[in-house]
């Protein structure tokens, strides 16, 4: 368990003017208690223990997590690589999108502009996978959010038997939401076609990332520019209705919900998490109040992407991935909510500070992500036993999690690089952020280690001056894989959708497996 070094400050009075979205609950002194905001300065240098592959395995070349310029440049990473986990089907398609959904025996592959609305593959597309090992198209969603690029919106209530989407054509969007009664997974059916649905009734909300609550009756949209976050009442989903908006800081990301639905884990953009009260919306109060019980920030990874809340012993924790900046997957104690301790951090090797260097070496003429996972579901909300990622550049990661402070890597499927497909590809958010090549997001963490560890003999090589057009040498997979006993449904950016099958050897399905997302 890594020490930590903790300074604290209080936050300052946040005044925002409400004139464009009329249910703004301003955060400040006024009527609620400004809460303090944690700032952890300790970098973690701890990593999950390298998987034992097996002899069937095509494992990595070089350190754990990374695509070697070697690979990539030698067609090595056209073939991918393998480690416990075989890929038993899959469906090529034009690109994966950023965040795609799994129900039933169906997927629904996240849209991403401008192939969204132009090309083969317009909107979202609905996988038939009833045969895992061979998925096949059984539809489209056309309405304008689907259109207009989902993002990191698109999400399923298993509960309710809902797929809601927002529409984010360039990061952010507002106005767009749709929402799909999925009881028949592979033909969903509109139950707004009107608020939110079309371009003339638009909803107050802004839109890039999102996710229910528990129980279903709330959809919660969050934006990037500015962070405004919107409950969106879906008790009738013909009517979505937002009935609170608040602005919890600058820029929010994605989130994760207790699980009777008052309290809302929301990851802050900038890198941390913030707790907040919702029992209030929850319970459907009249201009509820929703303040704020911590802030935690921290220097070791920044674009903090979601939450996934589960316990261990009873003891609440959480999984927050960081985006970017090496942080790697925190697991943060919860147990007093004003106080959240981060107390372990999972970490591939190509992430710790002193090999920083080699990470953009490799990963320079590729886009503007080096190695960082995006989006990570546990096996069970109780005492999970394995956590799975999509990592960029890493592809699916998966981890045994039954002690969350010995965490050891059990397999890893890193999918065919399709360099030299990338035209097919409309879909993909990889080859469109591909434009430019170097990996900038992982910047603060090389300003980092470049005081102490930085090897800058290590960065040159023949890729060193691929500023832009990235190469598309290795895929990006950004979203939650989805958990069938032993097998992983996941959808990556190039490598559109794949089932994946776990060894036994490595894994046993608890019986009570469920996907744990967060929302």
């Amino acid at each position: 368990m890594p020490s930590l070094f903790v300074h604290v400050r209080r936050l300052s009075t946040l005044g925002i003017a409400a004139t464009l979205f009329p249910a703004l609950t301003v955060f400040g002194p006024a009527g609620q208690a400004a809460a303090e905001v944690q700032v952890l300065h300790d970098i973690s240098r701890s990593t999950a223990t390298r998987a034992t592959c097996a002899p069937d395995s095509t494992p990595e070349t070089g350190l754990q997590g990374d695509v070697p310029a070697a690979d990539r440049d030698n067609g090595r990473s056209t073939q991918g690589y393998t480690c416990n986990i075989t890929r038993v089907g899959s469906y090529g398609g034009y690109g994966g999108g950023v965040v795609s959904a799994a129900f039933d025996t169906c997927a629904y592959i996240g849209s991403f502009v401008p192939g969204s609305f132009n090309g083969p593959a317009v909107g979202v597309q609905v996988l038939d996978i009833a045969d895992p090992a061979n998925p096949v198209l059984a539809g489209a969603l056309t309405e304008p959010a689907m259109l207009a690029g989902t993002w990191e919106s698109l999400k399923v209530n298993t509960t309710r038997k809902l797929l809601v989407a927002t529409g984010a054509p360039l990061m952010t969007g507002a106005g767009l939401m749709s929402v799909y009664d999925i009881s028949d997974c592979r033909h969903p059916r509109l139950l707004n076609p009107g608020p939110g649905s079309t371009l003339s009734i638009p909803l107050p909300i802004t839109a890039h990332e999102g996710g229910f609550s528990p129980d279903g009756n709330t959809y919660w949209s969050s934006g990037v520019a500015p962070g405004l976050v919107s409950a969106i009442d879906l008790s009738d989903p013909a009517q979505p209705k937002v009935i609170w908006q608040g602005l919890p800081g600058p820029s929010m990301h994605g989130m994760g919900f207790s699980p009777d639905g008052n309290r809302l884990y929301l990851a802050n953009s900038m890198g941390g998490v913030t707790i907040m009260d919702i029992s209030a919306v929850q319970r459907r109060e009249t201009d509820p109040a929703v303040p704020i019980l911590s802030e935690t920030t921290w220097t070791d990874g920044w674009a903090t992407q979601h939450t996934v809340p589960v316990t261990y012993g009873g003891t609440p924790y959480l999984f927050a991935p960081d985006e970017a900046g090496s942080g790697g997957v925190k697991l943060i104690d919860i147990s007093d909510e004003t106080r959240p301790r981060v107390v372990n951090s999972i970490k591939l090797e190509i992430n710790l500070p002193e090999n920083l260097a080699s990470a953009l070496a490799s990963s320079m003429g590729r886009s503007i992500f080096s190695y960082d996972p995006h989006y990570c579901t546990a096996d069970r909300p109780a005492d999970p036993t394995a956590l799975a990622c999509g990592w960029f550049g890493s592809g699916i990661r998966v981890f045994d999690v039954r002690d969350p402070f010995q965490v050891r890597e059990i397999g890893y499927y890193n999918p065919p690089a399709r360099k030299n497909e990338a035209d097919q590809l409309v879909n993909s958010a990889h080859k469109t952020m591909a434009v430019l090549g170097a990996p900038i997001l992982g910047a603060n963490a090389l300003m980092q280690a470049i005081t102490n560890v930085f090897d800058s003999g290590q960065v040159h090589n023949p890729r060193s001056g691929e500023f832009v057009f990235g190469d598309m040498s290795s895929d990006w997979c950004t979203s939650p894989p989805h958990w069938r006993g032993n097998q992983l449904w996941v959808s990556c950016n190039d490598n559109t959708y794949s089932t994946l099958a776990l060894a036994p050897a490595v894994y046993t399905p608890p019986s009570n497996q469920q996907t744990t997302i967060g929302s």
